[in-house]
Parts: C-alpha cells; sequence; structure tokens
C-alpha cells in the first residue's frame, strides 16, 4: 500500500486564486518566546489567516447554495475512502472538457480526478488564465452516471473567462464534491486501483476548505 500526497503546499504569501488574499503564516508564540513559560521544554505555536479558497480545497453545496450542507453537516463518506478514477484531458488538446472524455469511463460512486497538467504552471501568472475546465454538459454527464466527487488539477473546475458558474451549481446541487487545485495526478500509475482522500476540518458554516487530498493505492 502506499499514499501519494495530491496536494499543493500552502505557505506564507501563496495566491491561489486571484484577486484574493494570500495566507498570512506566522508565530503566535515562537520558541524562543515560550522558554519562559516552561522549566524543561520549548514550543512553537502558529497562527494563519486565509480565506478558505487556498491552496487545494474542497467545495461543498453551502459554497454555492445557501441551504445548502456546510463542511460540517457533510457526511464523512463523502470525503474520506471513495474509490478513485483518473480521466485524462491535457491542455495541450484544448482546454474545454467535455462529456466524450468520460464516455467508456466507469464513473458510478467514484471520485473521478480530470488530469489536465494545468497544475505545471502553479505558482505563475499562466496559472490564472484561459486554464483547463469542464464544460456544463461534462457536468450533466458526471451527475447523471452517479460520480460522487470530481476533481481537477486545474484553476478551477468552471470557465473563469465568464461569470457563470454552471459546473458549480450542476455538481454541488446534487452534493458532488468539488477539489480544484489538485496536483501529482500524473503520480498515480495508469489503471491503478486506488482510494481519495480530501477531508477537512469539521468547520460550521463554510463551504470550502483547503484538504490534504491523497491518493491510497490498493
Amino acid at each position: 500500500m502506499s499514499l501519494i500526497d495530491l496536494s499543493h503546499t500552502i505557505e506564507h504569501g501563496l495566491v491561489t486564486y486571484k484577486g484574493l488574499p494570500a495566507p498570512i503564516v506566522c508565530d503566535y508564540l515562537s520558541f524562543d518566546d515560550s522558554k519562559s513559560r516552561y522549566e524543561d521544554a520549548e514550543f512553537n505555536i502558529s497562527k494563519i489567516e486565509m480565506v478558505s479558497n487556498t491552496g487545494t480545497y474542497i467545495d461543498c453545496p453551502f459554497h454555492r447554495y445557501r441551504d445548502g450542507k456546510d463542511i460540517s453537516e457533510t457526511e464523512l463518506q463523502k470525503f474520506a475512502n471513495l474509490p478513485g478514477v483518473i480521466v485524462d484531458a491535457h491542455f495541450t488538446k484544448g482546454i474545454e472538457i467535455g462529456p466524450d472524455h468520460f464516455e467508456g469511463v466507469e464513473v458510478l460512486d467514484k471520485a473521478v480526478l480530470v488530469r489536465t497538467h494545468w497544475c505545471d504552471h502553479w505558482n505563475t501568472d499562466a496559472y490564472y488564465e484561459n486554464h483547463s475546465f469542464l464544460t456544463e454538459d461534462a457536468a450533466k454527464f458526471l451527475r447523471d452516471r452517479g460520480a460522487r466527487l470530481v476533481g481537477i488539477d486545474s484553476y478551477n473546475i468552471d470557465d473563469t473567462r465568464t461569470k457563470r458558474r454552471p459546473v458549480h451549481s450542476i455538481l454541488l446541487g446534487e452534493e458532488i464534491l468539488i477539489v480544484e487545485h489538485m496536483c501529482n495526478l500524473d503520480k498515480i500509475p495508469s489503471g491503478a486501483k486506488f482510494l481519495f482522500n480530501a477531508v477537512p476540518p469539521k468547520v460550521k458554516g463554510m463551504g470550502t476548505f483547503p484538504v490534504r487530498a491523497y491518493a491510497q493505492i490498493l
């Protein structure tokens, strides 16, 4: 059994989504400052200030719908131990990912991870513009075929060149969770059976939160 990390590292100053603030990562209590509090030890207590759309994160229904389930209300089974399947859609062949990419792929009750290699542009200006995305018809296809979660290694699962967000609306409307800004999908061996995990903290009143997404190869 092996584990493959599918998450980007969150660090001070990282911009994940253009226009949203970067996280501030700092000490609340440093090792040096803690020395006066203990006789035989020193500790670090860190502090982070960030928007929920930071790093690799998962979207729950409340991200899109006011009456949708937030992270704390979403069943743990929707985040963990999901049978996974990889779908290849390299951006050099076009940035639109339609239903034809999923034809012949068994997506029922699966975490469907779309490998576009757009993560190659991570932390560069190119990452934010003209990125790979799913079409509205692709989202309907995955919904109708019973996908449980959809992940992508791109800037957004929707086309950000417009103000519409049909993929978020369709998937989250059916409680199909979304994971964006993934990476390392190329490290999952071709044809490998794996379980997908992307579990956030149990936070009330939030529809999006960073995760340590990973694949467990069986």
